[in-house]
């Protein structure tokens, strides 16, 4: 492995990304800014604090939103007001996830994230880039893969339970963090060299751990030489430089062939069928978009659960037995799909991203609204997991909602839809499973005073971090 001084200069490609994917057209290349006439209804509020309610107030903002002005309504966001239209209803859902590729454009809506994960990021491409990148993708999130990844994910959530002192009070979100993260290290990028990990988990921690303010900045590129914003394109450069060197080390090691984690496949992807491989860039920017995009989603979605468990003896113990097994072997079928169930819960009632956005290249016209080319769409994906016609008791934790079946089609979409649909989901909810079976197999878990939602960056987490105490059984 490299030493530190021996870590490729990167420098100019991390300033490039930021200089290239930033600034007042972030999201909106090639696109007039659309009329507001016609535009379902929303608040008059200055543009700032509309986008200010909406990256920070969201859990509140959606609701009041749909009382407010029904089912379908306009925010108004920085830089330069452009619209974006919520839809809450599910047959809106059906419409803007089955809308035509070359029209419904998912990356210019997610273009907020550019700076970070890059030109290159399945979540920022379109068109026949993402066709291209989601084709080399998919072998190493495919069922079989799936099965090769969780023996290892087993065995990190063994060693973080083991760990756990008995008694301890603790906040879940942290252990949840920690753990996902050493999966994404280890079980997606493939790193083992103990001093490699241990620079890059800091790294990790400070990308994820930014302010909505932060994100909402990268309209005014001018700010990145400043506080905070500076502090992220350092903490950026740092990462691309060990994550380039990885990448590099890599493509040369002589076992590359027989490694599965997901890099060493992404790296071998397309060689057998003639495509034109992933470069370094491309490489470092799906890397990144796998980290942020299931590192602290799936942690919040188990610290959720573990919370909600907490409260509810009949379910936590329900839960132990199916962590256990209730068959002769061991764990069956059923065990597993009552602790997926158990997961699919926790991402419905805590959704921990709130809207899933697509930006129009054409006029369209969806729920009857006709909108014009630049608008930006979208489900509420918070609204569509309250509304009780979707999901009855809404505000109840009940797994059972998925057992032996799913809530009616575009009622429960933490993961998107269509082909858009998140190519890492089946990684997440094999995941959840795993590490809900290696610390409900050993404790009893009690959940600690109130706890309510909170935005980081842009998904939200368990404002007090989802206190616990663990008993050991």
């Amino acid at each position: 492995m490299a030493t530190a001084h021996e870590l490729p200069d990167t420098a100019d490609l991390t300033a490039d990304r930021f200089r290239s994917m930033s600034g007042a057209s972030i999201g909106a290349r090639d696109l007039p800014p659309p009329s507001g006439a016609g535009l379902p209804p929303g608040p008059g509020w200055p543009v700032l604090v509309q986008s200010a309610a909406l990256m920070r107030f969201r859990h509140w903002f959606h609701p009041y939103l749909q009382r407010t002005y029904g089912d379908v309504f306009t925010v108004r966001l920085i830089p330069g007001g452009r619209p974006l239209v919520f839809f809450t209803r599910p047959e809106h859902a059906r419409e803007i996830f089955a809308g035509d590729p070359e029209v419904f454009h998912a990356g210019k809506g997610n273009a907020i994230l550019g700076p970070i994960m890059g030109r290159h990021s399945l979540l920022l491409q379109d068109s026949m880039e993402h066709k291209r990148a989601r084709k080399l993708l998919m072998p190493a999130f495919n069922g079989q893969a799936l099965k090769g990844y969780r023996e290892l994910v087993s065995q990190l959530a063994a060693d973080e339970a083991e760990h756990w002192p008995d008694g301890a009070t603790f906040r879940s979100l942290d252990r949840m963090n920690a753990l996902t993260l050493e999966v994404i290290l280890r079980v997606v990028f493939g790193v083992t060299d103990a001093d490699r990990l241990a620079a890059m988990r800091p790294l990790v921690n400070a990308t994820v751990d930014i302010s909505p303010v932060v994100l909402l900045g990268w309209g005014y590129p001018w700010l990145q030489r400043m506080g905070p914003w500076k502090r992220t394109v350092d903490t950026q450069a740092a990462l691309d430089r060990l994550i380039h060197a990885e990448i590099r080390e890599r493509r040369t090691a002589p076992d590359l062939v027989e490694r599965t984690d997901v890099l060493s496949r992404l790296i071998r992807a397309g060689a057998d069928e003639g495509e034109q491989p992933l470069s370094d860039t491309e490489l470092r920017d799906q890397l990144v978009t796998l980290l942020l995009a299931g590192h602290e989603t799936t942690a919040t979605s188990l610290a959720w659960a573990l919370r909600e468990l907490g409260q509810h003896p009949d379910l936590l113990r329900r839960s132990q037995e199916a962590a256990r097994g209730t068959g002769p072997d061991g764990p069956t079928t059923e065990d597993d799909a009552w602790l997926e169930a158990v997961m699919k819960e926790s991402m419905r009632l805590h959704p921990v991203i709130p809207m899933v956005v697509r930006t129009l290249m054409e006029p369209a016209t969806i729920g009857g609204v006709d909108l014009p080319a630049g608008t930006t769409v979208g489900p509420s994906i918070i609204v569509a997991h309250q509304r009780p016609e979707n999901h009855p008791e809404p505000d109840a934790f009940r797994p059972e909602r998925f057992l032996g079946q799913n809530p009616p089609t575009n009622t429960w979409i933490p993961f998107g839809g269509g082909v858009r649909r998140c190519i890492g989901a089946g990684f997440a909810q094999m995941e959840g499973v795993a590490v809900l079976r290696e610390v409900l197999a050993r404790w009893d878990v009690a959940a600690v005073g109130p706890e309510e939602p909170k935005v980081r960056n842009i998904t939200s987490v368990p404002k007090r971090g989802a206190l616990v105490r663990v008993t050991r059984q």
